[in-house]
């Protein structure tokens, strides 16, 4: 299969306020974001041109740059136009929407405090993220060498760049494993989430999910929450032991790519798509498209 790089294709993306031929929107090699990190971001999707949850991730995006100590500059409201916009110009209506600022190349140190802080946001078509066969069958996952840290040593709240990095490690190790992810664990050893990824299980007609401390609480996650209470189905937010996966009948991962994707092996554990995940997934299909 022929991949298209994202750096040459048609289209336009917005960035710093107005519309750019896609090849043309450029940043400098000595932008701090490169260098640092100092890179939010977010990942959207519009189903029939209307993008789901986006005020919610336009503030989330702010959140995170705040976190990282700098301010968006463009409201949430002028984020909103531009995501509009940017969806127009590109004649795309199911599609990936990604917003994201980082810090310029004023500065090449850790102090950059008075930098330019830029902003763009980028579509394209995306279908599903994850085969039909393999979504029924569900994903294979191995256990991720790394950690997420204490929110004591990163900003866990952010969604930032950054904290990807042992996310791609992980998810590269996977795929050269025969996985299709990785679970990782947190730094006291309990269940966090897969590389990008929130984790649910289903024990005995309940729902089981970690806590998010220390990780990204995923607005599909709190989407999924709010399904499942509406359907009557009791929601535990909790510390999960890696070992407690025995007694777990179900298992899926949310995300905005993920969307919900049941679970059929981690390590030894084996899941079987079933009754809470299936409704949950008709659910969440008719609140994306309603």
């Amino acid at each position: 299969m022929q991949i298209v790089p994202f750096d040459d294709r048609d289209g336009f993306i917005w960035k710093n306020g107005k519309l750019l031929p896609w090849r043309e929107a450029k940043l400098h090699v000595m932008s701090h974001g490169l260098h640092y990190g100092s890179s939010v971001f977010e990942g959207e999707r519009a189903y029939n041109g209307k993008i789901f949850k986006s005020r919610e991730h336009s503030a989330r995006l702010h959140r995170s740059g705040e976190l990282l100590g700098f301010k968006v500059p463009y409201t949430i409201d002028q984020l909103e136009a531009a995501k509009t916009e940017v969806l127009k110009a590109n004649g795309v209506s199911n599609a990936y929407v990604r917003a994201f600022a980082w810090r310029g190349s004023e500065k090449m140190a850790i102090s950059a405090a008075n930098t330019t802080i830029h902003v763009a946001i980028a579509t394209w078509e995306m279908p599903t993220y994850f085969a039909a066969e393999l979504k029924a069958k569900g994903l294979d996952l191995c256990w991720a060498d790394y950690k997420r840290p204490s929110p004591e040593t990163a900003p866990s709240e952010a969604k930032a760049a950054g904290l990807y990095m042992i996310c791609t490690i992980s998810k590269h190790k996977a795929e050269a494993s025969g996985f299709h992810d990785a679970l990782m664990l947190d730094y006291r050893g309990f269940v966090a989430e897969a590389t990008g990824a929130n984790f649910f299980m289903v024990v005995d007609g309940e729902l089981h999910t970690p806590k998010p401390d220390c990780f990204l609480n995923g607005i599909t996650r709190m989407t999924v929450i709010d399904l499942a209470k509406k359907r009557g189905i009791k929601v535990v937010e909790r510390h999960i032991k890696p070992e407690d996966l025995v007694n777990a009948q179900e298992a899926f991962l949310t995300g905005t790519a993920a969307e919900i994707t049941p679970i059929g092996t981690i390590g030894d554990y084996k899941f079987v798509p079933a009754a809470v995940t299936q409704q949950l997934i008709a659910d969440y299909e008719a609140l994306t498209r309603a």
